[in-house]
């Protein structure tokens, strides 16, 4: 407990709230240790107004004793020094001595606070068991209680606490003491929270009159800095730190408005001249002497603005944020020197870089005073700010005291120098034994020139090792070119330009084009004093065509080129190259002809456009491109060729190739891509059959893709060494002399060199002026152009999509000279073939072409034929040229003798038969013709090959009315030309007397459409008996429907018919069940199936039939068979067997079976079919083709017992025939046991009188019952 005579300590942290202790000292002193040390041990919530958030604190408290002089007076509204709650001790329990002495006193206390206004009190009666047992006559405890409540406490009974024994360890002295001290925290709390919220109004009333005129800021900054140590009492440093911040925010609007015409008349007294620049104070908790001024309203801009941030700093120390103590401080020093600008305060020259460079290394090394080593290393990103500022400040106060200037200081810099060391006073205690203090640094710094390159070389290279660390190397750079300005004052321009050509890199890179001007200029100075004469022109060249230059600066530095170009070679040395990137841009080539493809000893010419970049004319010399040659022909590189060929893939026009443009700063757009892949592949071929080994791909830029940009550049760029600039030795050169290039676009044309054929490559351009050549070593895109030397070549082709046989047909024939010369007597010699001759007439013409496709003119052909060759004599045509001409030919078409695709049987079935060769979808049939052709450029023919296509496909068929006999062509154009037909005829090719073809087509003339069919028919008419085999000729004329009669073709069809007569008929009668008038569904009905052979057996049909004699008479064993292929009727028992047939004319066997119909309506009859039935020692009399095969496969159900049996099933379906006897069939086959066959009659040879007939089928008349359900 203090003392009477001394002081609560004020304005450091170690604050506490005061509470006074009146009556019983010594009670009161006994029980100090253990009040002191257990209050702030349990957190208490306070609650605050204005919805703030509530927050748990420790509350600590300054007891002293109670004197009146700690009341607070009217007016004061210092919170440090405000007592907050008054206590009075007392241990009475005597009656007497209660009313003698402990009550008088107790009213002169509450007097005097209710006097000064004090509400805030509490009486606290210790209960000791000692006096208890000294004293017999004393009242109760309860009786002293309440007469205190009773004479002090009727309306506020909780400020009279009972205190029982406290400095007993008993748990009755606990429960006693703990809720003293809960009761002890509530209403110090109480007070706090009252009184500062009275102090907040009156604050924010203080405030609001900051309008008013005689408002001081300085007295509201004392104001709120009360409330700012109140918080940091409590520890509760954010709030104490929002304090500050409100005061540092409010300063600078103040000063903003000032700058904008809205002053304040406080304001004055921060405008006064700056008369001491030590920089920032932070290792004081509080600077009292600042403070002071601050109080007294003396205070300078500095003064406030470094009291506030120390302020600041130390409470964010406290709350663990150095780092932004650092950002804070970055703000303010730039802050600060803006609003001394603003509020224009005299300040002596250097001296804000004096209070910048301490206030720097201050604040650096109060971090560092709180922060370990490695948490420095860690977070340098945010001290490398601060490190950079003290930087430049102290290189500003180099250059202002002549500490950088090569000859040192003179008098009036000496002179500035004391007067800046004089406003930084005498140095502060706390720094005065430190050897590295920001103020001893300085004044060494500006002690001599030795000193201050020393620490601000130090200070340089800091910081670039900070920036590096972190990865910012643009920072760094800019430092390095701060150092390199600094080595150029002092006279050291080697250092320098190391310097600068590490920032140039960075802004060429990045696309800085001022900056890069900049820096090059500086460069450009360097190399000039290093005397580096080629570095320095390639620099110049560069500056030269530099659009961020003036005019005058850009003729500078190009006639620094052009008078090293005219100087003598002898007395200069050797030639420089330079890059041509700053001289000039290659913006386009363009190729004549466009194709850039030329044959050997043609002209090729290539017109380039340059743009210059020079300020002035300059007259080359020479400009000249170097070429490669590669001995590779064109074509033999698959899609290479195409790809290099110019324009293709860039959207200019043919022939013409677009370079992309570099600015001529050097500096490359951001973002930009990188070039695209050349890809090309590569084959190599064996030379003598010209056969593939290998293939491969090959990246043509690679040395485009790569190169290394940050720490090496490459050729093509100004930034390289130049001298590695320099032209291929032994290359080909496209070359002119004696131009000149004027600024801007120029045009220079050139002719290629052709004389030997290959690839050839343009890789470099240079511009030669005196002794300087600019190059260009790589032209990028690729730019080729290919020279060929080709060998003759003949190709013949038809002018039509299809040569279509039987018509004569215009080919081409196309003759490319490549380097041979057609002379005179030159032929062509064609073998003639009979089906295919060549048709000529004496008007026939060739034309002359040139390599680029222009007419050069034409001649008569002159074409004499033989028996066997053709010989066209050839014009005169020169070597690279092209000799078109045509000629008729004519395709016979063969006669083709063959049987039908479709044979339409006389019982209605389709016989299927293989389909001829044909031609994709058109379905036409191809001839191929091979013309053998010599050439006199040739000792070998040459075999070409020619492909004819028949317009027509016919195919034939044999229908039968009974016995009367028709033979129907179909003809199918399956071309896509209309043709008219005429003259249709059908003959014998060996007449037979007895027979004759009588026609029945209306019309001897028809059209036939494309893709139509037009079918001729004729009756077969016979006298005794007709022929075993009939061999016809369909033979007609065709043309196109435009042209004359002249131009009709024949066309011929030769078919072969066989087994005209037929030999037997099939009836078929469908019967309803009896007592029914129609059949219906589901009810059984009759089919009765009559089979009658019409005629005796022929000679010929005595060798097909198989024939057996039972006691005289011959028969023939047939099979028949019953199925519907519709599922209209279900054949119930026996739907096939085997008949004898009697070998006699009008012999009839009868088959009846049942069949039930199952559905309604008009339906067709089942199919009914009938085989010839051999047995198995019998040879077939016609071979079956593959479709006879599958029918004989399907329908194979006999074996060597069916004629036994009486039913194949009893009800069968569709299909379920087929299924009959496979298995049994198939095991005696595995056994080897004979089986007879099954063989189809020939077209014609039965005919189905029933065929087409339908029956009336009625529904039938069951009853069906509905179920319905209702619910």
């Amino acid at each position: 407990m203090e003392s009477l005579e001394e002081k609560p300590i004020i304005y450091t942290m170690e604050n506490k709230p005061i509470v006074t202790c009146a009556g019983d000292q010594a009670l009161f002193t006994a029980l100090y240790s253990s009040l002191a040390q257990q209050l702030p041990r349990e957190p208490m919530e306070w609650r605050r107004s204005y919805g703030r958030a509530p927050k748990m604190i420790h509350l600590e408290a300054n007891f002293v004793q109670f004197k009146e002089e700690l009341l607070p007076k009217e007016g004061n509204k210092a919170l440090l020094t405000f007592p907050f709650l008054h206590i009075y001790w007392t241990d009475c329990c005597d009656t007497e001595t209660y009313k003698a002495s402990v009550k008088e006193d107790m009213l002169r206390w509450q007097s005097t606070l209710r006097h000064h206004g004090s509400a805030d009190w509490l009486i606290v009666v210790v209960e000791s068991d000692g006096k208890k047992k000294n004293k017999t006559n004393i009242l109760p405890r309860t009786s002293i209680m309440d007469k205190i409540r009773n004479d002090f406490c009727n309306k506020q009974s909780d400020r009279c606490v009972s205190l029982s024994d406290p400095l007993k360890e008993s748990s009755r002295s606990q429960e006693s003491w703990n809720s003293f001290l809960t009761k002890l925290r509530t209403l110090l709390l109480m007070s706090f929270t009252k009184n500062l919220g009275r102090f907040e109004d009156d604050m924010r009333t203080l405030r609001e009159k900051r309008t008013e005129p005689g408002w001081s800021f300085c007295d509201y900054f004392m104001v709120q800095e009360e409330l700012a140590f109140v918080f940091e009492m409590l520890q509760q440093f954010e709030d104490a730190l929002v304090q500050y911040d409100e005061l540092d925010a409010l300063f600078t609007q103040y000063v903003l408005n000032f700058g904008a015409g809205d002053g304040a008349n406080w304001l004055s007294s921060f405008c006064q001249p700056v008369k001491s620049w030590s920089g920032l104070v932070l290792r004081r908790p509080i600077d009292m002497e600042k403070r002071e001024l601050i109080q007294r309203g003396e205070a300078s801009l500095l003064d406030l603005r470094s009291y506030l941030f120390s302020r600041q700093c130390t409470l964010l120390i406290f709350l663990n944020r150095p780092w932004e103590v650092t950002q804070r401080a970055l703000e303010l020093l730039h802050n600060c020197v803006q609003e001394l600008r603003l509020l224009e305060v005299s300040v002596v020259q250097g001296a804000l870089d004096c209070w910048v460079f301490l206030s720097c290394l201050e604040v650096l090394h109060r971090i560092e005073g709180c922060c370990e080593r490695a948490q420095l290393e860690t977070n340098s990103s945010h001290t490398v700010g601060l490190w950079t500022y003290a930087t430049e400040k102290l290189k500003c106060l180099g250059y202002l005291c002549g500490l950088v200037s090569e000859n040192g200081p003179n008098s009036e810099d000496l002179n500035r120098t004391v007067d800046l060391l004089a406003g930084l006073g005498t140095e502060r205690p706390e720094t005065a034994n430190s050897l590295q203090s920001p103020y001893k640094k300085l004044k060494e710094a500006l002690s001599s020139v030795e000193t201050f390159e020393k620490h601000y070389l130090e200070l340089s290279h800091a910081a670039m090792e900070m920036y590096s660390a972190i990865g910012r190397l643009r920072s760094a750079r800019l430092v390095g070119k701060s150092l390199a300005e600094f080595y150029m004052r002092k006279g050291d321009p080697q250092s320098a330009e190391n310097f600068l050509q590490d920032s140039l890199k960075s802004y060429v890179a990045e696309g800085w084009s001022l900056p890069v001007t900049h820096t090059r200029k500086q460069i450009a100075e360097c190399q000039k004093r290093l005397q580096k004469t080629e570095d320095y022109l390639q620099t110049s060249a560069l500056l030269a065509s530099d659009a961020n230059l003036t005019d005058e600066e850009r003729k500078h530095f190009c006639q620094e080129i052009l008078t090293f170009a005219n100087q003598t070679t002898g007395s200069q040395g050797r030639n420089v190259g330079l890059s041509m990137t700053a001289f000039a841009q290659l913006r386009e080539l363009q190729f004549l002809p466009p194709a850039a493809l030329v044959h050997v000893g043609a002209t090729l010419q290539l017109e380039l456009r340059l743009w210059s970049l020079m300020p002035v004319p300059v007259r080359l010399e020479h400009l000249a491109a170097s070429v490669h040659f590669n001995l590779e022909q064109p074509g033999s590189r698959g899609t290479a060729a195409a790809q290099r060929r110019p324009g293709q893939g860039q959207g200019t026009a043919e022939g013409t190739v677009q370079f992309s443009t570099i600015s001529p700063s050097g500096a490359a757009p951001l973002g930009a891509p990188p070039p695209a892949l050349e890809l090309y592949e590569i084959q190599d071929r064996s030379p003598s059959d010209n056969s593939l080994n290998s293939a491969g791909v090959v990246c043509k830029n690679v040395h485009l893709l790569l190169r290394r940009h940050d720490s090496a550049a490459s050729l093509d760029t100004p930034n390289a060494s130049t001298s590695a600039i320099a032209m291929e030795d032994g290359a080909q050169m496209l070359k002119t002399n004696d131009v000149t290039l004027l600024p801007g676009n120029n045009s220079i044309l050139f002719t290629a060199p052709t004389q030997k054929p290959g690839t050839y490559t343009l890789r470099q351009l240079c511009a030669t002026v005196g002794r300087v050549q600019f190059v260009l070593p790589h032209i990028y895109p690729i730019v080729q152009y290919d020279v060929y030397s080709q060998e003759p070549q003949l190709s013949i082709e038809p002018l039509t999509d299809n040569l279509l046989a039987g018509l004569p047909q215009k080919v081409k024939f196309t003759i490319v000279t490549g380097h041979y010369t057609v002379k005179k007597g030159d032929a062509l010699q064609l073998s003639n073939t009979d089906s295919m001759p060549i048709l000529h007439t004496s008007s026939c013409s060739a034309r002359i072409l040139s390599s680029t496709g222009e007419l050069v003119g034409e001649s008569a052909l002159s074409i004499q034929s033989s028996e066997k060759v053709t010989s066209i004599s050839l014009p005169l045509t020169p070597p690279y040229h092209t000799l078109e001409f045509q000629l008729d030919v004519l395709c016979h078409i063969p006669s083709a003798l063959g049987r039908a695709e479709n044979e339409r049987l006389t019982n209605g079935e389709v016989r299927h038969r293989t389909k001829s060769r044909s031609r994709g979808n058109s379905k036409m049939a191809s001839i191929d013709q091979k013309v053998s052709i010599d050439c006199p450029w040739s000792i070998y023919s040459t075999l070409i090959s020619l492909t004819f296509y028949i317009p027509f496909k016919a195919k034939h068929s044999l229908l039968s009315a009974g016995k009367r006999k028709y033979i129907q062509v179909c003809l199918h154009n399956v071309s896509d030309t209309n043709f008219r037909l005429a003259s249709q005829t059908l003959t014998e090719r060996q007449q037979t007397p007895s027979l004759q073809l009588h026609a029945l087509n209306a019309k001897t003339h028809q059209l036939v459409y494309s893709k139509q069919w037009v079918f001729c028919l004729w009756e077969v008419r016979w006298i005794t008996e007709p022929p075993p085999c009939l061999q016809c000729v369909f033979s007609a004329s065709f043309a196109p429907v435009d042209s004359p009669d002249s131009a009709l073709k024949p066309y011929s069809y030769d078919f072969q018919v066989e087994r005209i007569s037929t030999l037997y008929s099939l009836k078929a009668e469908i019967r309803p069940a009896a007592g029914e008038q129609h059949c219906r569904t589901g009810a059984l009905c009759g089919l009765e199936v009559s089979i009658t052979r019409l005629t005796e057996p022929s000679d010929a049909e005595r060798e097909d039939e198989e024939f057996t004699e039972n006691e005289g008479l011959r028969t023939t064993r047939l099979m028949y068979e019953v199925v519907d292929n519709n599922s209209n009727w279900a054949v119930c028992g026996k739907s096939s067997g085997v008949v004898s047939m009697p070998v006699a004319a009008m012999a009839t066997h009868k088959v009846q079976m049942e069949i039930m119909p199952l559905f309604a309506g008009n339906l067709p009859f089942p199919s009914i079919k009938v085989f010839k039935y051999l047995p198995h020692s019998a040879t077939p009399a016609i071979q079956p083709d593959t479709d006879s095969c599958l029918e004989n496969d399907n329908l194979s159900l006999l074996d060597k017992g069916l004629e036994d049996q009486a039913d194949t099933a009893s009800l069968r379906s569709r299909g379920s025939v087929h299924s009959l006897g496979s298995n049994e069939q198939q095991q005696q086959q595995q056994r080897g046991l004979p089986m007879p066959r099954l063989e189809p009659f020939s077209p014609g040879q039965v005919f189905n009188c029933s065929q087409g007939r339908q029956v009336l089928v009625l529904p039938g008349t069951d009853d069906h019952i509905l179920e319905v359900n209702v619910t």
